[in-house]
């Protein structure tokens, strides 16, 4: 049975905290609706039981970034791969940090490895979702990819800006990104 809350507690947090992977979901007005599974340890930090920063490292496309400069309204969702069944979607309005931004290096601090960092998005926690998450198949975790790290820590900055001009300013649909 899904159950409906205005923030976490701790309990969902330690959960958040366990997970490998979680997916993040956005729309623009018209166009298409994007789901991306995310990952790589040290991207999300539970600031508080309503407020959740998430490092966005740059990659093929930047429709996050696109989707959030006509609607603020993110989904995350969590499922629960290993031990008890558990799904858990944050429904969130989002606050987006690019180095651009004066605020950057307050938030950029907060991570460890920032190596291809290209936003902070701050999550504003609206509604807490969770349900049984049974039919979810289980499945161990090996590890983290190294290819993505390996790609940055091999490049340099201004390779990755150019990297990020060629291919994160536009979205599929041809929606701006903002992010220079």
């Amino acid at each position: 049975m899904a159950k409906f809350k205005e923030k976490l507690d701790e309990k969902l947090i330690k959960f958040i905290n366990q997970q490998h992977m979680f997916f993040v979901a956005t729309a623009p007005k018209e166009g298409k609706i994007n789901i991306s599974p995310k990952g790589l340890d040290g991207t999300l930090k539970i600031i508080d039981e309503s407020t959740i920063l998430w490092l966005n490292f740059f990659g093929s496309g930047n429709e996050t970034a696109a989707h959030l400069q006509e609607d603020n309204r993110l989904t995350m969702m969590f499922c629960a791969f290993e031990g008890k069944h558990l799904i858990l979607r944050l429904y969130c309005s989002v606050k987006v940090i690019q180095e651009k931004d004066k605020s950057w290096n307050k938030y950029i601090e907060k991570f460890e490895y920032t190596n291809g960092a290209r936003q902070v998005f701050e999550l504003s926690i609206e509604s807490v979702n969770s349900s049984c998450g049974m039919g979810v198949p289980l499945y161990d975790f090996v590890s983290d990819r190294s290819e993505l790290t390996d790609y940055y820590n091999n490049s340099t900055k201004e390779e990755h800006i150019a990297y990020m001009k060629k291919k994160n300013q536009i979205s599929f649909d041809g929606k701006a990104t903002n992010l220079f």
